[in-house]
Protein backbone atom coordinates (compact mmCIF):
# COMPACT_ATOMS: atom_id res chain seq x y z
CA UNK A 1 0.00 0.00 0.00
CA UNK A 2 1.23 3.30 -0.88
CA UNK A 3 2.21 5.76 2.07
CA UNK A 4 -0.35 8.33 1.15
CA UNK A 5 -3.28 5.67 0.64
CA UNK A 6 -2.07 4.39 4.43
CA UNK A 7 -2.03 8.49 5.51
CA UNK A 8 -6.22 8.48 3.70
CA UNK A 9 -7.15 5.00 5.72
CA UNK A 10 -5.53 6.45 8.98
CA UNK A 11 -7.34 9.85 8.16
CA UNK A 12 -11.05 8.32 7.71
CA UNK A 13 -10.41 6.52 10.84
CA UNK A 14 -9.56 9.49 12.77
CA UNK A 15 -12.66 11.24 11.98
CA UNK A 16 -15.00 7.94 12.29
CA UNK A 17 -13.31 8.51 16.01
CA UNK A 18 -14.03 11.70 16.55
CA UNK A 19 -17.82 11.09 15.98
CA UNK A 20 -17.74 8.04 18.28
CA UNK A 21 -16.34 10.28 20.59
CA UNK A 22 -19.28 12.71 20.01
CA UNK A 23 -22.09 10.34 19.86
CA UNK A 24 -20.68 8.50 22.85
CA UNK A 25 -20.46 11.55 24.94
CA UNK A 26 -23.71 12.82 23.84
CA UNK A 27 -25.32 9.83 25.25
CA UNK A 28 -25.48 11.25 28.60
CA UNK A 29 -27.91 14.00 28.15
CA UNK A 30 -30.30 11.76 27.74
CA UNK A 31 -33.38 10.94 25.42
CA UNK A 32 -33.59 14.76 24.40
CA UNK A 33 -30.37 14.56 22.54
CA UNK A 34 -31.10 11.18 20.78
CA UNK A 35 -31.08 12.36 17.34
CA UNK A 36 -27.35 13.96 17.36
CA UNK A 37 -26.01 10.74 19.30
CA UNK A 38 -27.75 8.52 16.23
CA UNK A 39 -26.54 11.04 13.66
CA UNK A 40 -22.98 10.75 15.00
CA UNK A 41 -23.04 7.09 15.28
CA UNK A 42 -23.95 6.69 11.63
CA UNK A 43 -20.77 8.85 10.59
CA UNK A 44 -18.72 7.04 12.72
CA UNK A 45 -19.76 3.54 11.31
CA UNK A 46 -20.05 5.19 7.39
CA UNK A 47 -16.21 6.64 7.54
CA UNK A 48 -15.34 2.96 8.86
CA UNK A 49 -16.44 2.05 5.83
CA UNK A 50 -14.74 4.36 3.85
CA UNK A 51 -11.45 3.79 5.54
CA UNK A 52 -11.95 0.22 4.82
CA UNK A 53 -12.64 0.51 1.23
CA UNK A 54 -10.00 2.64 0.80
CA UNK A 55 -7.64 0.10 2.33
CA UNK A 56 -9.41 -2.51 -0.43
CA UNK A 57 -8.60 0.17 -2.75
CA UNK A 58 -12.60 0.25 -4.12
CA UNK A 59 -13.67 3.35 -5.30
CA UNK A 60 -16.53 4.17 -3.35
CA UNK A 61 -19.76 7.42 -4.08
CA UNK A 62 -20.61 9.90 -1.67
CA UNK A 63 -23.45 8.17 -0.03
CA UNK A 64 -24.78 7.65 3.30
CA UNK A 65 -26.59 4.67 2.73
CA UNK A 66 -24.20 2.14 4.66
CA UNK A 67 -25.64 -0.89 2.36
CA UNK A 68 -24.35 0.55 -0.55
CA UNK A 69 -20.86 0.78 1.40
CA UNK A 70 -21.32 -3.14 2.40
CA UNK A 71 -21.95 -4.31 -0.71
CA UNK A 72 -18.75 -2.82 -2.43
CA UNK A 73 -17.00 -4.18 0.87
CA UNK A 74 -18.47 -7.58 0.61
CA UNK A 75 -17.41 -8.06 -3.51
CA UNK A 76 -13.58 -8.48 -1.40
CA UNK A 77 -14.37 -9.37 2.30
CA UNK A 78 -17.54 -10.71 4.10
CA UNK A 79 -15.65 -9.35 7.85
CA UNK A 80 -18.76 -6.89 8.49
CA UNK A 81 -21.66 -9.26 6.90
CA UNK A 82 -22.85 -10.61 10.23
CA UNK A 83 -23.35 -7.62 11.46
CA UNK A 84 -25.71 -6.16 8.21
CA UNK A 85 -28.82 -5.67 9.44
CA UNK A 86 -27.36 -3.58 12.11
CA UNK A 87 -25.13 -1.55 10.29
CA UNK A 88 -28.40 -0.88 7.74
CA UNK A 89 -30.45 0.25 10.52
CA UNK A 90 -27.70 3.26 11.35
CA UNK A 91 -28.66 4.94 7.50
CA UNK A 92 -31.89 6.63 8.41
CA UNK A 93 -29.54 8.59 10.69
CA UNK A 94 -27.50 10.03 8.21
CA UNK A 95 -30.49 12.28 7.61
CA UNK A 96 -33.43 12.09 8.29
CA UNK A 97 -32.79 12.29 12.19
CA UNK A 98 -31.45 15.75 11.67
CA UNK A 99 -34.70 17.25 10.86
CA UNK A 100 -37.77 18.17 12.60
CA UNK A 101 -40.29 16.98 10.88
CA UNK A 102 -38.54 13.46 11.40
CA UNK A 103 -38.67 11.00 14.27
CA UNK A 104 -36.65 11.46 17.24
CA UNK A 105 -34.80 8.18 18.38
CA UNK A 106 -35.55 6.42 21.40
CA UNK A 107 -32.71 6.31 23.90
CA UNK A 108 -32.78 2.57 23.32
CA UNK A 109 -31.88 2.94 20.18
CA UNK A 110 -29.25 5.62 20.72
CA UNK A 111 -27.45 2.98 23.01
CA UNK A 112 -27.98 0.46 20.39
CA UNK A 113 -26.82 2.53 17.37
CA UNK A 114 -23.57 3.48 19.66
CA UNK A 115 -22.83 -0.14 20.01
CA UNK A 116 -22.84 -0.66 16.66
CA UNK A 117 -20.90 1.95 15.52
CA UNK A 118 -18.30 0.50 18.14
CA UNK A 119 -18.48 -2.90 16.60
CA UNK A 120 -18.17 -1.53 13.57
CA UNK A 121 -14.97 0.85 13.88
CA UNK A 122 -13.22 -2.02 16.07
CA UNK A 123 -13.83 -4.91 13.16
CA UNK A 124 -12.20 -2.44 10.28
CA UNK A 125 -9.43 -1.29 12.40
CA UNK A 126 -8.61 -5.10 13.85
CA UNK A 127 -8.29 -5.85 9.81
CA UNK A 128 -6.27 -2.93 8.68
CA UNK A 129 -2.20 -3.65 9.14
CA UNK A 130 -1.04 -1.19 12.03
CA UNK A 131 0.51 1.00 9.79
CA UNK A 132 -2.91 2.38 9.08
CA UNK A 133 -4.54 2.47 12.62
CA UNK A 134 -3.80 6.37 14.06
CA UNK A 135 -1.46 6.51 17.32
Amino acid sequence: MKKEQSDLVRAWLVKAQKDLFVAQDTLKYGAEYTDVTCFHAQQAAEKSLKAYLVWLEIEFPKTHVLGDLLDLIGQRDTILESHREAIESLTPFAVEARYPEFFLPTLIEAKEAVETAVQVLDRVKSALPKECLPS
